[in-house]
């Protein structure tokens, strides 16, 4: 009986999730595309072309040196490509290609997602407990972290809340539950089939802090995820990481649909979508995030647990303003058009 209870409860717990993911108060707002280009001052800072082609967007002052707590994102930013003009934060992914049957690869766009408005880039979130009641504590100057690991290859060692859901159309219908917990639609690797829609990867990071370290060698182990439970279950946080953050989360709208020709996909039928990391299963599927709100803006619009892209504490732009914000690739590459191999110094 006692298992059988177990089971009952575990398997309600997506749907709970979901009833509450679908009235919670959140932030969600776009954030257009800054720049594609081989740079990564988290995991390889001072390194001008990184080992692989990252998406970024946010704050124009991104680049390949960015030393922590020195390196203050509002002051050296002029300019957003974020819907709150006071998120000068950086916002970074892996980027998608498509790879042909005839073994050319070329980079798969970005859609923006429903109700929103820009250019390429991804949809970013921050999330205060369901509940709508605990408070949650804003990121410092200096914070950073990431989330992944982009040379892995099987779920082993997964970390949570990284997914990938397959849409058959633009519209997201039908649009399932709350993101890494329907288990009929999400997947943990990339979607082995025709996705008509495009698709929705999801990145979540950790909601629990030491309150000492703004960053670690790995970049993780200043932030941990609920000792039991979950975040969106307003679960407590373990002793080692006792502050409680907001939880960031990033979906990217890859836009497949332009490959969607049978008759480029490989002969086998195998999916031919690749991360730029020479990545075809999706497992290595990673996200970075520096900090770079303006003041306390941060602070102030969760207080005020503000929702969608409109909130009463914070300055906003328009999206032509959002997508006049550009950066110069470091080094000119080609990461365009179709390319003999991926754009990467770990072929």
């Amino acid at each position: 009986m006692q298992w059988k209870a177990l089971a009952l409860v575990a398997a309600a717990i997506p749907q709970q999730v979901s009833a509450q993911y679908a009235t919670a108060a959140m932030m969600r707002f776009q954030c257009s595309r800054l720049v594609v280009e081989r740079v990564d001052p988290l995991v390889s800072p001072g390194l001008i072309q990184s080992p692989h082609i990252h998406q970024i967007v946010g704050g124009n002052s991104f680049n390949a040196t960015m030393e922590p707590v020195a390196y203050d994102l509002p002051s050296e930013s002029t300019c957003t490509t974020c819907s709150f003009s006071e998120d000068f934060s950086n916002y970074w992914t892996a980027n998608l290609y498509f790879k042909a049957r005839n073994g050319t690869y070329k980079r798969v766009k970005q859609m923006v997602n429903l109700g929103l408005q820009g250019e390429e880039g991804m949809t970013v979130y921050y999330i205060p407990p369901y509940d709508g009641k605990t408070k949650v504590t804003a990121f410092k100057p200096g914070f950073r972290m990431l989330v992944g690991e982009a040379m892995l290859r099987s779920a082993q060692g997964q970390q949570k809340q990284l997914c990938h859901r397959c849409y058959t159309n633009v519209n997201q219908t039908p649009f399932g539950g709350a993101p890494c917990a329907d288990a009929q639609m999400d997947t943990a690797s990339l979607p082995n089939k025709q996705c008509a829609g495009g698709i929705r990867a999801t990145i979540t990071f950790p909601t629990c802090w030491d309150g000492k370290n703004l960053d670690t060698p790995d970049h993780k182990s200043h932030v941990a995820y609920p000792s039991s439970g979950s975040f969106e279950m307003s679960s407590a946080c373990p002793a080692s990481h006792p502050v409680r953050l907001p939880q960031v989360m990033y979906e990217v709208m890859w836009d497949t649909r332009e490959f969607n020709d049978p008759s480029i996909w490989p002969t086998d039928g195998s999916q031919p979508f690749v991360y730029s990391m020479n990545d075809s299963t999706g497992y290595g599927w990673h996200g970075d995030y520096m900090f770079g709100w303006k003041g306390d803006a941060l602070q102030r619009a969760l207080d005020a647990r503000c929702s969608n892209d409109k909130c009463s504490q914070l300055q906003t732009q328009t999206p032509a303003q959002a997508t006049a914000c550009k950066k110069q690739p470091t080094v000119q590459e080609d990461v365009e058009g179709w390319l003999t191999e991926l754009p990467t110094a770990t072929m």
